[in-house]
């Protein structure tokens, strides 16, 4: 199963290296940050950058929930475990399905492409093929796509990159 552990904005690399560090493998199957590519020109030249895709938010696969919970007691900076009330709620598999198909095996967001045809955009290469519906808002200069998600219980807005080819 798939949970999510609130952490402060920053801490994430350290929070997730930490759980790496103290809880084993027969606990803590894998732990890691979901992150998306992105274009910044600077010093006259288009650059490509890694950005965490949910900032403040760390991922951790197990089936070892109880246990889990005690080793993450060790971990400096733990704000919580996700859930509802007292209880620890996974990710839906739904939500699972959605950040395998964009992120892959390696939980990166590559950079799409897409074209705009008589005001309407179509995605021609990429994570983003198909999923033109979830994208509420294009940004061309910045070269981001804002997506907006059910992730965590609620409405979610997500942005990756996008790089928009042509426009007819």
């Amino acid at each position: 199963m798939w949970y999510v552990m609130q952490v402060r904005t920053g801490t994430e690399e350290s929070i997730c290296r930490q759980c790496r560090n103290i809880i084993g493998s027969e606990v803590l199957e894998r732990c890691f940050i979901p992150y998306y590519e992105e274009k910044k020109r600077y010093k006259g030249r288009w650059h490509t950058q890694e950005k965490i895709l949910f900032p403040g938010y760390v991922f951790m696969i197990t089936d070892k929930i109880e246990e889990l919970s005690l080793w993450l007691r060790q971990v400096i900076g733990l704000t919580k475990l996700l859930g509802t009330g007292q209880e620890i709620v996974p990710l839906t598999a739904d939500e699972e399905r959605w950040l395998l198909r964009l992120g892959g095996s390696k939980q990166k967001v590559e950079i799409s492409e897409g074209i705009i045809e008589a005001g309407n955009l179509r995605i021609t290469n990429g994570p983003l093929t198909g999923m033109e519906e979830s994208i509420k808002r294009i940004d061309r200069h910045k070269r981001k796509a804002y997506l907006e998600v059910e992730m965590f219980g609620r409405m979610v807005e997500v942005q990756v990159g996008l790089e928009v080819v042509e426009k007819s």
